[in-house]
């Protein structure tokens, strides 16, 4: 049974934070560390003390962890950057909170002798006389030197008796492969007696940098073997403090999720009764195991639980009818077409979920082009007549200084001008839609008209589409588009206000400008009439948006979202592809232009290169990233190809930083997660000499970006388990209470006519539950079972 790691972690903003540069303020970003390993970068907020990031990020760990570290970093564009401050979590912390963690934390200083890391590999024994050490090695050695390596050094340590090793210059990965001898007295007490080996970098001028310490009890070394393994590297000690709130603090939500995977076979009863609710749909209002699992998520996972279903419906090829079995009901269940998908049902997540995972491309190629434009103009732009700052504005005419009427004119020309290549952009993409969103649109339009045939309810056939499309996906990206991977970084402060008002504007366009006048904000009168000619324009594109063959689409496969002409991320990468088992070496590296799409993995010298060489996506069988140890070097991940005649073969390719790695691990994994003959495990290591560098496989892992496609197994045993918490709210609505009501009927023999339908239904609610509460208990006894056999094979195994 595998374990699944999974770490949630939201870095929200910052407060108060110390002032680093002359101009009295700082550059903020965030390094987030799980353990020793770099996992995440932030933008950078500039000139902000007081900077808010709102970066999401999901890690999905092969094996457990011990720390999970946020350091908060003052970004230098000429010397290094300086290190502000850090907030260290420990997995018992956070494992401690089953809702999570969502607080604010101080700040501790960092003291550069706490930063160590790595493990170091020893053997020792013990007789009466003479204490034996045989180092062997240590491998991830926190960097010292400005070179980015060490020069380490390994040091035996008994009642201030010590022995050491020789210096082993420049490495991080240092083979010692070297035995120490102490002499112990042999009236020497033992019960707390203890054996140090410290890990020092050597300086020739002056003194040596710490890199970590073992202490082992001089108890466990009369053990038979001798004791061998590898041993984490720790501080000197516990001297962390939140310098009483004086470096600031950071807003953090944090969820630790460890899940037990039980084999495929296993979850085959639950996903039946998932598939057979939208392949095989009754009556509106009927209910089904969907209907049920809605009713037992709450407001703070109804979100997870619809990504997930998004996610597994995706996989089977029938995200279109369970979309459509969602929103038929949504729909049917509404009374008032104002309020429309205007609550946080499932329907509603499910919708804004499926367009961010199917639509994202298609949202950068639409709006990446204008984003970049008021990105780098940079133009000051306010309607507000409270919030004008005729300092910031430059000099409009040659008569002096702009006034608050010229500041307003000129905002508003410049708005009218972007909002106009956003609104052409979008109503001239309906070709480059994803036609598996077009088709879910066609299938709420239908639902929506069949419910609200009349003529005063013209619109909200529209307003079910937009709402989506516009409120729920163009105008956020619009607001933030960092969150959507637009930017790189944070707008500044001009420019985010350029963004806000065009987001309100778009959302009044996504509304049919029908608030138009309503609201308290009268300063954005001046657009109201480029809104409401976008308007029409807005309706002719959903009625084309809606205008496909449905059944063509359906019959396609699910890589079909992805459009084949288009470039999902290209950039530069230091490329170097593994040819037999020569050694490999730093240098053999080579920097290369990349495009990558739904077909290809290509690459050439250079963005202009005529000739192209590439990689063929539906021959890769693994996506993976590769041990610092391998090349000495950060940030490279390993793309497994099969050729035609079975042969496997390896391209290592480096990123620039861990950001630009997890966007091309996420991307690629994206266009090639329905490959056939896909590896279950690799070598995270380099082939050296006819061996690996590594010392053991991983099997295969998601990391970084949110939405990459996970194991069909992992996504039902969150359903399971969603189920699990909600089973006796279940048992209490659909067993106990229709027992009583079957006893009550009992008693009176008949039934009144106006029962018999709500009886009827009664019954098969129970059925539905009955058949659903079998499948989460033989589940649980599955875990049960298989938990209770790794415990007799773990006892066995320590006999």
């Amino acid at each position: 049974m595998a374990t699944n790691t999974s770490l949630h972690f939201r870095i929200v903003e910052g407060r108060n934070l110390p002032a680093k540069d002359v101009s009295g303020t700082s550059d903020p970003y965030c390094i987030v560390k799980v353990d020793n390993e770099v996992v995440a970068r932030t933008a950078t907020v500039w000139k902000n003390l007081n900077p808010f990031w709102g970066e999401e990020y999901t890690l999905h760990l092969p094996t457990g962890f011990h720390t999970l570290t946020f350091y908060v970093m003052d970004e230098d564009t000429i010397s290094h950057d300086d290190v502000i401050g850090k907030i260290s979590l420990s997995k018992d912390v956070i494992a401690a909170q089953a809702k999570g963690l969502d607080n604010w934390l101080n700040l501790s200083r960092v003291d550069p002798d706490e930063e160590v890391q790595g493990e170091i590999h020893l053997e020792l024994h013990r007789d009466r006389s003479c204490l034996t050490c045989h180092v062997i090695e240590a491998r991830d050695l926190a960097p010292r030197d400005v070179s980015g390596t060490s020069d380490p050094f390994a040091r035996i340590i008994h009642n201030n008796v010590s022995a050491e090793t020789s210096i082993i210059k420049k490495t991080r990965f240092p083979h010692w492969d070297e035995t120490l001898e102490l002499c112990l007295d042999e009236g020497a007490d033992d019960a707390g007696g203890s054996v140090t080996v410290e890990v020092w970098d050597w300086d020739m001028v002056g003194k040596n940098d710490f890199l970590g310490k073992v202490e082992i009890p001089l108890s466990c070394l009369h053990k038979s073997p001798p004791l061998q393994g590898w041993f984490r590297l720790l501080p000197p000690g516990n001297t962390e403090d939140d310098a009483g709130g004086k470096l600031g603090a950071l807003r953090l939500k944090v969820r630790l999720a460890e899940e037990r995977i039980l084999p495929s076979l296993y979850y085959q009863p639950l996903m039946e009764q998932l598939v057979e609710a939208v392949i095989s749909p009754s009556e509106v209002n009927d209910p089904t195991p969907l209907t049920l699992l809605e009713e037992v998520t709450t407001v703070e996972t109804r979100q997870d639980v619809a990504m997930t279903l998004v996610k597994i419906y995706l996989g089977q090829g029938l995200v279109v009818p369970f979309l459509d079995y969602l929103n038929t009901r949504e729909v049917h269940n509404t009374t008032d077409p104002n309020t429309l998908f205007r609550s946080n049902s499932l329907a509603s997540k499910a919708m804004e979920q499926f367009m961010k995972a199917v639509g994202m491309l298609y949202l950068h190629e639409v709006l990446k082009p204008i984003i970049n434009r008021i990105f780098e103009e940079r133009k000051y732009v306010e309607l507000d007549p409270c919030k004008i700052d005729l300092n910031r504005s430059r000099r409009i005419s040659f008569k002096g200084s702009a006034t608050e009427a010229e500041v307003r004119e000129s905002s508003v020309g410049l708005l009218q001008t972007y909002l106009t290549s956003i609104m052409e952009a979008i109503v001239n993409s309906v070709s480059q839609c994803p036609p598996v969103m077009r088709v879910v649109f066609k299938q709420l339009h239908k639902r929506v008209e069949e419910q609200f045939p009349e003529p005063e309810n013209e619109d909200v056939k529209y307003l079910a589409i937009s709402g989506f499309f516009f409120l729920r996906l163009f105008a956020p990206a619009i607001l933030t588009p960092k969150l959507f991977q637009l930017r790189d970084h944070h707008a500044d402060t001009r420019t985010s206000r350029t963004l806000l008002l065009l987001a309100k504007a778009l959302q009044s366009v996504g509304n049919l400008g029908l608030q138009l006048g309503h609201g308290k904000e009268q300063w954005m009168t001046p657009l109201h009439p480029i809104i409401l000619c976008s308007v029409v324009s807005v309706k002719d594109f959903l009625d084309k948006l809606v205008d496909i063959d449905h059944d063509n689409v359906c019959e396609a496969p699910q890589r079909a979202v992805f459009l084949p002409s288009v470039i999902v991320k290209e950039g530069f990468l230091q490329k170097h592809k593994a040819e037999g088992p020569q050694l490999l070496k730093r240098f053999a590296f080579k920097k290369r232009y990349f495009w990558l799409s739904s077909e290809t993995l290509s690459y050439a010298k250079s963005p202009d290169w005529q000739v192209r060489s590439a990689i063929p996506i539906q021959r890769v069988c693994a996506v993976e990233r590769v041990d610092e140890n391998a090349f000495q070097l950060q940030n490279i991940m390993q793309v497994i190809t099969q050729d035609t005649e079975g042969q496997l073969h390896t391209t290592y390719l480096q990123c620039k930083n861990v950001n630009e790695l997890n966007q091309w691990l996420s991307a690629i994994r994206k266009m090639s997660i329905y490959n056939e003959h896909m590896l279950p495990s690799f070598h995270p290591g380099a082939h050296r000499g006819n061996k690996w560098t590594c010392s053991r496989t991983h099997s295969a892992v998601t990391l970084g970006d949110w939405s990459d496609p996970l194991d069909p197994d992992a996504e039902t045993q969150i359903i399971y388990k969603e189920l699990l918490h909600g089973r006796d709210k279940l048992r209490k609505q659909y067993l106990e209470t229709q027992e009583m009501e079957a006893a009550e009927q009992e008693e009176k023999k008949t039934s009144p006519p106006s029962t018999v339908c709500v009886q009827g239904r009664s019954e098969r609610a129970r059925a539905v539950a009955t058949r659903l509460l079998a499948v989460v208990l033989d589940l649980e006894r599955a875990h049960s079972s298989f938990q209770s056999r790794e415990r007799d094979e773990g006892s066995a195994f320590r006999v």
